[in-house]
């Protein structure tokens, strides 16, 4: 099978012949119908920094991503050949799918854990359960698990891709009062689907609306310093967004206000599981952007430029 594989930073992706996997002790093989692109996929491919991640190249990228079980393992009898699942990414020991040792969804078919594994609602789309894995589930899980938010709460969302449009959904169903932070013109245009209180250019727009809580799900530095300088007195910034790994900041706001700061990184099955459900209801539906996956370096490419409305995701045909 042909598998888009990451050779080293700076390189391009390379569409390689690689050998299809079969299932081992507690693990399944899964059918990927559908993987999405990330912007860290970018910054994974840009920057050295993230060159950890990598030990062992070349490596089948593609963290995001839904399919059906082909293959059972031993031990693993409790899951059967033609259940739908979504991959939540992250293993227990900190590896990822496309990461590490473990190959992603950029090829046909991965092989899979008990860590990895939800059931896919039929109700939910291969294409939204791929989303939901690593957008999806990262987006919630910082703004619920770690960021608390609830009804009644004054909430900021910087970026509102495809993490920060989940994020920002996620927390005015939830009952909070939502203000956004983007800088796409034609991204701002998804404030009243998403059901924002505001939107603007920065987060500091909104520097008197005594934001109890901020999100920044685009990380580029000038992004978590203007968090900062906006936060009410006790609020909380929680980082997400790792489109720079460093920021300067104030910290005279950050003292004087006894602010907090939180790092977020992916989230839990249960989150995943939570996701789902909302969208099942259909009250969670994020834009997207069906590719092929010949078209994923184009989308890589495309990410890179910025200007990106909805996720980009490679949908695999039969």
């Amino acid at each position: 099978m042909k598998a888009w594989q990451f050779t080293g930073t700076n390189n391009p992706l390379t569409l390689n012949e690689v050998a299809e996997p079969s299932g081992g002790p507690g693990q399944v093989v899964v059918s990927v119908k559908a993987a999405g692109v990330c912007h860290s996929d970018v910054t994974a491919l840009d920057d050295a920094g993230w060159m950890p991640l990598f030990p062992e190249l070349p490596r089948t990228m593609g963290h995001e991503n839904a399919g059906v079980i082909t293959e059972v393992g031993p031990g693993m009898e409790h899951w059967k050949v033609g259940d739908r699942v979504g991959l939540s990414p992250v293993m227990k020991d900190g590896d990822a799918l496309g990461y590490g040792k473990w190959d992603g969804g950029f090829g046909p078919k991965l092989l899979a854990t008990d860590d990895n594994l939800v059931k896919l609602p039929d109700e939910v789309s291969f294409e939204l359960g791929a989303m939901a894995t690593d957008a999806g589930l990262t987006a919630y899980h910082a703004i619920m698990a770690v960021g608390g938010a609830k009804a009644g709460m004054k909430v900021g969302v910087i970026g509102l891709g495809g993490l920060g449009y989940i994020g920002a959904r996620v927390a005015v169903l939830a009952g909070a009062e939502v203000y956004g932070a983007e800088v796409n013109p034609e991204t701002q245009k998804l404030a009243d689907e998403i059901g924002l209180a505001g939107v603007g250019g920065s987060i500091t727009d909104f520097k008197d609306k005594n934001l109890d809580l901020i999100v920044d799900y685009a990380g580029f530095g000038t992004t978590t310093s203007a968090a900062l300088e906006t936060l009410a007195e006790f609020g909380t910034l929680v980082q997400v967004g790792m489109g720079r790994l460093e920021a300067t900041i104030n910290t005279y706001p950050l003292i004087i206000n006894q602010l907090s700061i939180k790092g977020s990184k992916s989230g839990t099955k249960e989150d995943l599981e939570n996701l789902y459900a909302l969208m099942k209801s259909g009250e969670l539906n994020p834009p997207m952007n069906l590719i092929k996956q010949a078209d994923i370096p184009d989308a890589i490419d495309k990410l890179r430029k910025g200007g990106v409305v909805g996720r980009f995701i490679a949908v695999y045909e039969d």
